[in-house]
């Protein structure tokens, strides 16, 4: 049986790869465990500070495998995966850049929003057609991307965004020709990498948390603990 994930390291980032082309690199069990399953291995790797990742052919992920729907255990087991895997891939203490190919509709969207920086090609669409039958869209994950108001929008119609559009409201930093946005993910990784890799670590839980806490306890952190004690590294400072 043929690995969902494609992994590719690039030290000092990883590239990983949803390799389910024929299905759209939809997001059945099976992928989801492979894909935590290197994720946790990189989050190990010394080598690898920054992950970009992507999907094969030209969409980036379509959603969940619908076929694992119909079934009432495999629709249990597949609500239980995923209550794990989103929780796993926010939490992530390495940086995500999203390298998003295509489309990215429903979970796969959510899956893009869960990524620290998002890019896209300028074919991509994103949204949430998952609503029309029954399922109900992450508006917390987009909230914290575009705003509520953009968020109750997309979640409550479904409506299809494109990449000019998603630009615009903040959903991505940057559209590239569609040849190019892999290239500009690593690109952008290793920007992220540059820089210590327990600063970046401590500064990612920082983003993780703050959506939960209020101004004095979220600059606390930030502040007082940041610079109490992160180490400096003195020496990676430019003189001019």
């Amino acid at each position: 049986m043929p690995e969902l994930i494609h992994l590719e390291h690039q030290p000092p980032v990883a590239l990983v790869v949803l390799n389910r082309p024929e299905k759209r690199n939809a997001l059945s069990v099976r992928l989801r465990e492979e894909l935590l399953a290197v994720l946790e291995g990189l989050e190990h790797d010394q080598a690898v500070r920054a992950v970009v990742l992507t999907g094969s052919g030209n969409v980036f992920c379509a959603g969940f495998d619908l076929n694992e729907f119909h079934d009432p255990e495999r629709r249990k087991a597949s609500f239980s995966n995923s209550s794990v895997f989103h929780r796993r891939v926010w939490q992530y203490p390495k940086p995500i850049v999203a390298a998003i190919n295509g489309p990215a509709l429903a979970g796969g969207l959510d899956l893009a929003l869960l990524c620290d920086i998002r890019i896209c090609s300028s074919k991509s669409i994103f949204g949430h057609p998952e609503i029309k039958f029954g399922a109900v869209p992450l508006f917390s994950i987009l909230k914290y991307v575009v705003g509520e108001g953009a968020a109750r929008h997309l979640c409550l119609t479904g409506h299809p965004v494109t990449a000019a559009e998603a630009l615009r409201m903040g959903l991505v930093s940057e559209v590239t020709a569609p040849e190019d946005v892999c290239s500009r993910a690593l690109e952008l990784a290793r920007m992220v990498a540059e820089a210590p890799l327990e600063t970046v670590a401590f500064t990612k839980h920082c983003m993780v948390t703050a959506a939960g806490l209020d101004f004095e306890a979220s600059f606390t952190q930030e502040h007082d603990q940041g610079f109490g004690t992160i180490p400096l590294h003195l020496d990676r400072i430019k003189r001019h």
